[in-house]
């Protein structure tokens, strides 16, 4: 583990697309600002450890759990019938705002 001291609005680069600056410090807590592109998720290790444990439960779906839920009346959306039903909407809050 690479471990640095920076003090308040220093920044660390990782590669050369993440920033990391110290915002704050406010006795034994730090705040960190995090500049990072879209494609690469920025999480705290807890919410990326419950996200992990969340995925692999997933995994672990049985063929039986897929067809229990199919069959309890849940209709699929039609993903073209609700962008119409979004387009209609919108047009008509739109044509509200100019009368």
């Amino acid at each position: 583990m690479l471990v640095l001291s920076r003090q308040k609005d220093e920044t660390i680069m990782i590669g050369d697309d993440v920033e990391i600056t110290v915002v704050d410090i406010r006795g034994d807590k730090v705040r960190l600002g995090i500049k990072a592109p879209p494609h690469i998720p920025v999480h705290r290790k807890e919410v990326y450890e419950a996200i992990q444990q969340e995925n692999r439960a997933a995994a672990n779906v049985s063929p039986d759990d897929i067809q229990s839920v199919s069959t309890t009346g849940i209709k699929p959306v039609d993903s073209n019938n609700s962008k119409k039903k979004k387009k209609n909407n919108n047009n008509n809050s739109r044509e509200g705002m100019r009368q």
